[in-house]
């Protein structure tokens, strides 16, 4: 259980900063930002994360906002993976999870 809790925290993570990495890079391009090199990489690791989370949002809201979207449910389940991580740590002991 432990091994899944930490696989799910590290892709939050990594999609995380995939998403804040996407963000200023976005603002420092500019208008330009579609032909970044590695703005369309990051662009490419947040996608599958922004179509979830369209499927699950209604039509209300904007494509604009779907990333944000993304961002926070992402977040959110990388709260509940913490503190869900601190609790199966405090059954099994400190020792097996370092």
């Amino acid at each position: 259980m432990l091994l899944l809790v930490n696989s799910v925290q590290l892709v939050c993570y990594i999609a995380l900063l995939a998403f804040a990495g996407r963000w200023l890079l976005g603002l420092m391009a500019g208008q330009q930002k579609e032909t970044n090199f590695f703005y369309q990489i990051l662009d490419v690791m947040v996608k599958p994360f922004i179509k979830g989370a369209r499927l699950i949002t209604p039509r209300v809201i904007i494509d604009r906002h779907v990333p944000l979207v993304a961002f926070l449910l992402l977040g959110f389940i990388g709260v509940i993976v913490f503190f869900e991580k601190v609790s199966i740590c405090m059954k099994i002991g400190m020792e097996f999870c370092k």
